[in-house]
């Protein structure tokens, strides 16, 4: 087994401010070898400290536009800057323009023949979906967001497969 540890990410939030808008969701699918393990943090669960626990170990975090989205919220929201606690970062939407790959991860995904559990969740349902838990308290709302916030991290391993 190989001691390099992958993480592929992807971070929910309830819009696209990070002076006004919180993270609702990380998650982290974590490959060792053959090993994978998945964590979510959620909420309050959302801090500096739970977040490098999970990627204790990791060398490099796999993202799509992660360089301009993903890694600077986690700095602005949580005050840390993942490369400069030394994570290797490789942003996937890059190998796929590089590739003729244009869009959302939604829009590459299909092209590769990528397929989607959830195919009518989006970033806008995701932010409904947080708001729908929050509110009127539904389990059931939160449990597709996070199944949502799952998928991406899976396929973002399919697309790099794919791309790189």
């Amino acid at each position: 087994m190989t001691d390099r540890c992958d993480a592929y990410l992807d971070i929910e939030t309830t819009g696209l401010s990070p002076d006004a808008c919180p993270i609702t969701v990380i998650g982290i699918h974590l490959c060792r070898g053959t090993e994978e393990k998945f964590v979510q943090l959620v909420g309050d669960g959302i801090t500096a400290e739970a977040l490098l626990d999970a990627l204790q170990g990791v060398h490099t975090i796999y993202t799509f536009n992660g360089a301009r989205f993903d890694l600077p919220y986690i700095r602005h929201r949580l005050g840390i800057d993942l490369l400069a606690e030394g994570f290797g970062h490789c942003d996937l939407m890059h190998h796929c323009h590089h590739k003729g790959l244009r869009g959302g991860l939604k829009k590459i995904e299909p092209a590769l023949g990528i397929r989607r559990r959830l195919p009518d969740v989006n970033g806008y349902e995701a932010v409904r979906l947080w708001w729908r838990y929050i509110n009127d308290y539904d389990a059931a709302a939160l449990e597709t967001l996070l199944e949502y916030n799952k998928e991406d991290t899976q396929n973002l391993k399919i697309l790099r497969r794919h791309v790189t």
